[in-house]
């Protein structure tokens, strides 16, 4: 009778220290091929402590055309940027998943092309949520952070997995966003600020963090020459060393009125 209760003891024991010790997981999920730049220094951070991060992009960057290149918009400049996306997550660390939906979610093709891209879309997000049952979500919020459409489409998405079901796993929902004190005018804050009453989740990162995903962002070299990577980076050091996330909050108790 004694070996077995320690038996018991041991294998309970066994349980217990794995559930504490199991490895923490983050799954990352954005639109486009350098859409990571605006999280990369805390990436960058939790892959160096050891947790497990997956990057999602739903894109192929395949509309990226800009004033810095003189590329052709379609396939070739899609195979481009899944390269340059894949150099970025070796880079920051990360494992990629980088989705296979065009740009622009084929808005342009009407009702008929684009509701069931976005639809799959949604599923396709619930499938890697499943398989990898992650710790936390991170995406972008209502803002997008540029209001571009492919942002906030992804973000709802995102959002609409997060909350179609009750997850057997506790799993948190950030969305990613800039103090709106941070921009320049009133028009800038109301298009895609927060007031930092909102963003309750602030994470620092290092220099050499900060360092690391600005060498990341030089992989996309198609949508920016080395010079403008140096630039943006010199302008991001303004905001410090804090990243700055606002938590989707679940009411706790059912309410019957609005007020």
């Amino acid at each position: 009778m004694q070996k077995l209760t320690l038996l018991f003891f041991f294998i309970f024991s066994s349980v217990l220290l794995n559930a504490q010790t199991a490895t923490k997981k983050i799954v990352a999920i954005f639109a486009h091929p350098d859409d990571e730049q605006s999280i990369a220094p805390i990436l960058v951070k939790y892959a160096e402590e050891g947790v497990e991060i997956t990057l999602v992009i739903a894109t192929d960057g395949r509309l990226g055309v800009n004033q810095y290149n003189d590329y052709v918009a379609g396939d070739e400049l899609a195979a481009r940027r899944r390269n340059e996306m894949q150099c970025a997550a070796e880079t920051l660390g990360v494992d990629l998943i980088h989705l296979d939906y065009h740009d622009q979610l084929k808005a342009a093709e009407g009702f008929d092309g684009h509701i069931p891209h976005v639809q799959q879309l949604i599923l396709d997000l619930k499938k890697i949520v499943i398989d990898i049952e992650p710790d936390a979500l991170v995406t972008w919020g209502p803002d997008g952070v540029t209001t571009h459409m492919d942002h906030r489409l992804v973000g709802a998405s995102v959002t609409q997995v997060f909350v179609s079901q009750k997850w057997n796993k506790p799993m948190d929902l950030f969305y990613f966003g800039v103090p709106s004190d941070f921009l320049p005018d009133q028009k800038a804050r109301t298009l895609r600020g927060q007031d930092r009453s909102y963003l309750t989740t602030q994470i620092s990162f290092t220099k050499a963090h900060f360092d690391q995903a600005y060498r990341a962002l030089l992989c996309h070299e198609s949508q920016y020459p080395a010079s403008v990577v140096a630039t943006i980076k010199k302008e991001r050091a303004q905001m410090g060393s804090t990243l700055f996330l606002r938590k989707f909050q679940v009411p706790k108790t059912i309410q019957n009125s609005l007020f």
